[in-house]
This record gives C-alpha cells, structure tokens and sequence, in this order.
C-alpha cells in the first residue's frame, strides 16, 4: 500500500470517527445523581434524577427519592415523562415557616413506577425532574436518597453520604450543594430562585441552550479534524510530486 493511500485512509478513519463522537449517544453514568448538583439557598430549583441501569439484563421499572425531613419542603412538582407515573407523597408536620408562610405538610418522597411495557433497559438512563422549594437556608447540602428497582425484584438503595474530602462509596446518595444567592438577584449554577415557574422555565430553556451548543461545539471540531486530515494528505501529495 502507497504512503498517500496509507494517509488518505488514515484520515477518512479520524474524520469519522470525530463526527462518530459528535453525534453519539449520551455517556453512561455510574450511579444516580442530582443535576444540577448545586442550588441557591431559600429558592426553588428545577432537579433531574439521573438514573443508568446497571443491571446487564434487568431493566429499572421504579425510582423513588426522599427527601430530607429535617428540611420540610412544601413544593414539589414533577414533569411528566411518557410511560411513567409519578406520585407525590406527603406527610403532617409541626408548623413551621417556610418562605414566610406557615406550613403544617410536608413532602416525603417522589415515586417514579414504570407503566406495563415500560422500563430503563440495560446500558440506559432516563432522567426524572422535579421543581422543589423553598430549599432551606440554614443548610449547606441537601442529601437525597434514592432506591432503584429492577424488574428482577433487585433493590439498589443509593443512600451513602460522600464524607469532605473523602472517597465517593459504593452507592452515593444523590446530593444538592447549597450556596447563598449572589447580590443584584443572580444565583448560582443557573438555578433560579423565586418560584416554581421560574425554576421550572429558566432551566428548561438553560438546559435546551447547553445541549445545543455542547453537540454544535462537537460538531465543529469533528469537522475541524477532518478538514485539518484532509490538508495533511494534500501536503504530503504536494511534497510527493515536487
């Protein structure tokens, strides 16, 4: 095999395999985490529960999450995702005062079940969002256990706290870092405060805006490496026939 033709086929390989890379499918993620995992203390936040399948031939039919009792949350509302219900738990509590009004309920847990037919199947993930509020302003993290049900009957309870600084444990509960609001309004990681709408709007279009530039950032550089290969054969052809 020539030296040019060695080069063309070499360069074919990485433009495709760029483009390849590109448009791919998302990643697959280790366990199940909270997106964003930071939010603004005392406002409302728009969450996605990630949630891979692990198992090589089951499939997750239900997720619930609950959520801290000690920090009551009097809003939560979840969106709906084609195929699952989803089922809001709530529980009496001794009033307190949350986002200046008296609240005596609370909410528990969030149970997402797969309708017949329906399932996370194995090398998948499905996301499941939720809007919570107010979060408190007295904590520094939300710890949000989470137990994975698997049509086999296996049960996977992501519960573990990451200690400081310390090594992540085999099924890490999902976690919300808590941060105060920066001054003239503006929060952090996105996450809007306000009310339920706002969070839910804000990030929905937030969310659209990155995945868009991120696979159009991908695009342009899978098309960069092919033009790049492309001028590499042209100059050894050049140097060839000087």
């Amino acid at each position: 095999m020539s030296t040019n033709r060695l080069i063309t086929r070499s360069a074919n390989v990485l433009a495709i395999s760029g483009i390849a890379l590109a448009l791919g499918t998302a990643p697959a993620y280790a366990h199940v985490s909270a997106q964003p995992d930071e939010a603004e203390k005392g406002g409302y936040a728009k969450i996605a529960f990630r949630v891979p399948n692990e198992d090589p031939v089951a499939g997750t039919v239900q997720v619930k999450v609950t959520l801290p009792e000690q920090y009551p949350l009097s809003s939560v509302r979840t969106k709906p995702i084609p195929g699952w219900t989803a089922q809001v738990e709530k529980a009496q509590i001794p009033p307190v005062e949350v986002d200046g009004a008296q609240v005596t309920e609370a909410v528990r847990s969030i149970t997402w079940t797969a309708q017949p037919g329906t399932r996370i199947g194995p090398d998948e993930f499905n996301e499941f969002e939720a809007t919570l509020g107010a979060l408190p302003d007295n904590a520094d993290e939300l710890l949000l256990p989470t137990t994975q049900t698997y049509d086999n009957g296996k049960v996977v309870e992501w519960n573990q706290p990451t200690p400081p600084g310390g090594e992540e444990p085999e099924h890490p509960a999902p976690t919300v870092k808590l941060v105060a609001a920066e001054e003239g309004g503006h929060s952090h990681g996105g996450t809007p405060s306000g009310t339920p709408e706002q969070a839910s709007d804000q990030h929905g279009s937030s969310d659209e805006t990155a995945r868009y530039l991120g696979g159009a950032g991908l695009l342009v550089g899978a098309l960069g490496l092919g033009v790049g290969a492309g001028a590499l054969v042209r100059g050894r052809r050049s140097g060839g026939e000087s």
